[in-house]
């Protein structure tokens, strides 16, 4: 039997778990000498590098010293949490990275809440010692804390810890003595992490994630629980109904560096990838021909948001898309729920029209950014928070928000939380900041970002993760300021946009197509308001010197995807496109826009 680690590296956002990765990988001599690799090997699509997040789990496998260790790199994001809960079902350990400044932080709780209650062995890495003011024994201190309230096991709080720095590289048992590489980690592993057991028995294996081939198809991903698959043998797969279907293995694959290798067979421990096998999903048993057990399902937790995706009906629709038909957003719409196990795609009593659940506005934003890269045109309603009864009482959820600000600017944000329904539980500074968090409706975070962000100007760092679910709090004032409204369709002018400045800001800039019932800027009163920015200066053929004035025009507010999905209200839609975001009017037509306001009141 070969010996095996399988380790998930976890962390909040930022942490640094990607580019501890890439030491790892680089420690181990994955590369020859004359390979060249940029930085965050794994995160390996645009998304994720533009951003700077980890979206889907990686699996890598390095040698050490004669072990084999499987690396699996997950999100720290508690958006996709669905993500991570199904890799930890691979891990034997856990390796918790925490910034030596920042400390735990909601997401860490979150998905080490979720590796404790699975029973896997941590360590902690507290990284980036090199930065200043930070204290990496309080943030000791605080892990050992947060592991006793999250009910850990007396062997998991015997952790063993170790302070470096991925960035430069190292990593050592005492911060004031840095060392020149990693491999102190890399001992603990072998020395802390248990190695992956090996069951006798018929052979089992949970699939815990898909990977895709455009020769071979569907590949399943996860790791063999009990006894041997072999390659070419006969087995059940167990789906979540009960049923039972045979099938036959093709290929297995074992994650070797960063590519597979092809094996004759895989024993209990190993991660590995299966082909050949049709119609499985997330959570199905690979199991024996003869008398099949399945393994108990993952359970993942319930989407707290939904939003309507539609197709594009507006006036510019197809101009920019290859996929715009009903037909074309169904399909990837429910291609994504195979892979993506918190997504939820529900159909309306319209053909064109899909309610999608998901665990929150960047977990949508990355699905709506992925589908418009693709060539996708769609248009989203506004993001609604999905209520519960229980015991015949409206509940809600509640989250749990973390706001790091300067001391001269937690007034303002103390305020901004407390008219959304927030209420303050700790406050205390934080090095130069100070440190707040409050339990606030999930309703009180849409559109509260953009807020907050322009009360501290800029400086203020949120994060935020699913708390319970509590009784309704009541209304939560929404956007105050109505829409500047198209009343034509064609491209804008300098000359009557220069003429409107006075009634608010405008989203977009002259010579720039718009259509009528496209919300165009943001009035500075409550009502919204139509406007024709189409026309042009009356000209005459005198020349009057001194009154010609040049128009002279404040530059157009530009919204991210999540910030134009939380700015739009219950009457609009987010249009989507290759190349474009437009918010519009749900209904383009002034006089029906007034006659569905008069029904609805």
């Amino acid at each position: 039997m070969q010996n095996i680690r399988n380790i998930a590296i976890i962390a909040h956002v930022d942490h640094g778990k990607t580019t501890l990765v890439d030491k790892i990988i680089h420690a181990s001599k994955l590369f020859s000498e004359h390979q060249q690799f940029d930085d965050l090997i794994l995160d390996n699509n645009d998304l994720e590098r533009e951003r700077g997040i980890t979206i889907v789990s990686k699996n890598v496998s390095v040698r050490y010293k004669g072990v084999k260790i499987n690396v699996i790199d997950t999100p720290g994001h508690a958006d996709f949490g669905g993500e991570v809960e199904r890799v930890l079902k691979m891990a034997d350990g856990v390796l918790l990275l925490v910034d030596a400044f920042e400390g735990a932080m909601p997401q860490t709780r979150f998905v080490l809440g979720k590796a404790i209650q699975l029973g896997l062995k941590p360590i902690v890495v507290v990284n980036k010692v090199d930065k200043e003011n930070c204290r990496p024994d309080e943030v000791h201190e605080q892990v050992f804390d947060l592991m006793f309230n999250l009910d850990a096991s007396e062997d998991q709080l015997d952790f063993t810890t170790l302070y470096g720095s991925s960035k430069q590289g190292w990593m050592s048992t005492d911060w004031t003595k840095p060392t020149t590489d990693i491999t102190p980690l890399l001992d603990a592993i072998i020395d802390v992490i248990p190695p992956a057991p090996y069951r006798e028995g018929t052979p089992q294996m949970q699939i815990t994630s898909l990977d895709y081939s455009s020769f071979v198809g569907r590949i399943a991903v996860g790791r063999v629980h009990r006894g041997t698959l072999k390659e070419g043998m006969p087995i059940s797969l167990c789906k979540a109904d009960g049923s039972i279907k045979k099938g036959r293995i093709k290929e297995l694959q074992v994650f070797e560096g960063l590519g597979k290798k092809s094996v004759q067979e895989v024993s209990a421990g190993e991660i590995c990838a299966v082909t050949g096998i049709e119609g499985f999903d997330i959570g199905d048993t690979i199991a024996d021909a003869e008398n099949p057990e399945p393994l108990t399902r993952i359970a993942i937790d319930e989407p707290t948001m939904n939003m309507l995706f539609t197709i594009n009906n507006s006036p510019f629709f197809g101009k920019e898309g290859k996929f715009v038909t009903s037909r074309h957003l169904r399909d990837r719409l429910f291609k994504e729920t195979e892979k993506n196990l918190a997504l939820r795609v529900q159909e309306t009593d319209r053909e064109d029209s899909f309610l999608v659940f998901g665990r929150g506005i960047l977990h949508l934003s990355v699905l709506i950014e992925t589908m418009r890269r693709e060539g996708y045109e769609l248009q989203v309603g506004q993001p609604q928070v999905i209520f519960k009864e229980i015991d015949g009482v409206r509940h809600e959820p509640i989250e749990h928000l973390v706001v790091d600000v300067p001391e001269e600017t937690a007034g303002k944000v103390i305020e901004l939380v407390s008219m959304r329904k927030g209420e303050l539980s700790i406050m205390e500074p934080k090095g130069d900041l100070q440190h707040l968090e409050f339990n606030i409706p999930a309703r009180g975070l849409i559109g509260l970002r953009n807020n907050v962000l322009t009360a501290t100007a800029g400086e203020a760092i949120m994060n935020h993760r699913f708390q319970s679910y509590e009784p309704f709090k009541g209304p939560i004032p929404g956007r105050n300021n109505g829409s500047i409204i198209s009343m034509e369709t064609g491209p804008g002018t300098a000359y009557s946009i220069d003429k409107l400045q006075d009634r608010g800001v405008f989203f977009v800039d002259p010579g720039v197509d718009v259509y009528m019932g496209q919300v165009i800027g943001e009035h500075n009163r409550q009502n919204d308001i139509t406007v024709n920015i189409q026309k042009g200066k009356k000209l005459t053929n005198m020349r009057a010197s001194g009154s010609d004035d040049n128009a002279k025009i404040a530059p157009a507010k530009n919204f991210s995807l999540e910030e134009a999905m939380e700015y739009i209200q219950k009457d609009e839609y987010l249009e989507v496109t290759p190349k474009s975001l437009r918010m519009r009017k749900i209904y383009l037509d002034e006089n029906e826009r007034n006659r569905m306001a008069r029904v609805d009141s």
